[in-house]
């Protein structure tokens, strides 16, 4: 198995100032939408973002065209943008009823006179002044020219060492409408587990392929660990406090909030909840406008290990989208000696948190983010996966995104 670590001129899904809060990208109207539009669609995408200097400042934007492995793609910007290569920032407003004060910006991407016209990965940048170097952050999104029927299935393993804790997924690829010379040179499969990037899995090729039907269904090729359901933090108001608030010091200011400790749950059976598979979403209904009414607050969290003792050589993080899986000083838990229990504290606006717990091993840096050792894996654990397939063509110089599609582990029912 090979997983696919993101690597470019900078890291995606990043943010490079400590002023920035609360970047959100997804499809319009639907936070909870991992951002992928269809090319040559106009205004699909929506951009929010908090900048706590509280000051306007003069942020620009770009899209970077990258391959499958969000490497750059060796082309001019006008080679796959039409219009501006970069646009100005004009929509901003600032915070009202929050305590915190702050400018929020947004906007509605692409817009027309800043439209990509290739499929494949983009790399979002937001930066100031028209000054590239001075970046703010970047996001992932996904420019898709689907014309690849897929069909695709999640089942359970038949390696009985891990049939109860995998999931596996296999999908046939109808290539007919490709021009395909060398298939394993200009075809390229990604799998991706609720959107992560972190453990994402490529590089297989088909086992069978049958004229135009390829078919990916290796027993070893994407397994993955099935995880457990989401944790969950419901921080839409700090007034009326949700049963995951121990207690909320409403006279700091940003606001100090006690999360209910968090114990660990592999000796726990099995129990399925809606979940929002990693995803958070900006909320409060302590005003109307969410965008530029929420507010912040300093968020601890603490997990209990079993029998209070330290994982052994582990590190610990928390992970979710709200942290773009990212494992560094930022999101790492660390050891109270006294209360035996990790913590860590972060920087959170209101809104409906979902996370988990990954552990790294300190002997073996290059090792891959574990969920097993704090929560488990189970096979009836609800994800969602998405396949993407690219093609890279014998004339062109960048690879294409021409097939996405989802499907949930629970139904098996393909959502897109």
């Amino acid at each position: 198995m090979f997983i696919l670590f993101a690597t470019a001129q900078r890291e995606p899904d990043k943010v490079y100032m400590p002023n920035i809060h609360g970047v959100k990208l997804f499809v319009s109207g639907n936070q909870l939408a991992y951002p992928i539009i269809n090319l040559g669609v106009a205004s699909a995408l929506e951009l929010h973002f908090d900048d706590l200097d509280a000051r306007v400042k003069n942020y620009n934007y770009t899209f970077q065209l990258c391959n499958a492995d969000w490497q750059p793609v060796d082309l001019s910007s006008f080679d796959y943008i039409r219009g501006f290569s970069q646009n100005r920032l004009s929509q901003y407003r600032v915070s009202s009823i929050a305590t915190i004060k702050y400018i929020h910006y947004q906007v509605l991407l692409p817009e027309n006179n800043c439209m990509p016209i290739k499929s494949g990965n983009y790399l979002l940048k937001v930066f100031l002044n028209g000054d590239t170097s001075q970046l703010a952050f970047t996001k992932r999104m996904l420019v898709a020219d689907n014309f690849i029927p897929t069909g695709i299935q999640v089942q359970q393993p038949f390696n009985a060492e891990i049939g109860r804790t995998h999931q596996k997924i296999q999908f046939s690829l109808d290539v007919g409408k490709l021009n395909l010379v060398n298939p394993q040179q200009q075809l390229k499969v990604v799998v991706l587990q609720n959107y992560r990037w972190d453990n994402a899995v490529t590089g297989m090729q088909p086992v069978f392929m049958r004229q135009n039907l390829y078919e990916y269904n290796g027993e070893k090729d994407f397994v993955f660990p099935a995880g457990k359901e989401y944790r969950w933090l419901d921080l839409q108001s700090f007034r009326f406090q949700s049963d995951r608030i121990r207690n909320v010091d409403m006279n700091a200011k940003p606001f100090e909030v006690e999360v209910a400790p968090d114990a660990e749950r592999t000796q726990q059976r099995y129990l399925f909840y809606a979940d929002l598979n990693g995803f958070f979403e900006i909320n409060t209904t302590d005003g109307v406008n969410p965008w530029w009414q929420g507010d912040y607050a300093h968020v601890h969290f603490t997990l209990v290990p079993f029998n209070n003792q330290p994982y052994p050589d582990k590190k610990v993080y928390i992970a979710g989208q709200f942290t773009n899986y990212f494992l560094n000083d930022s999101t790492q838990m660390k050891f109270n000696n006294t209360k035996g229990v990790y913590e860590t504290t972060l920087l959170l606006k209101q809104g409906y948190y979902t996370y988990s717990y990954l552990t790294t091993d300190r002997n073996e840096p290059n090792a891959f983010p574990d969920q097993s050792a704090i929560d488990g894996n189970y096979w009836e654990t609800e994800n969602e996966y998405t396949v993407l397939v690219y093609f890279h063509s014998l004339s062109g110089r960048h690879d294409e995104l021409v097939g996405v599609t989802a499907v949930n582990s629970r139904n098996s029912r393909t959502l897109q």
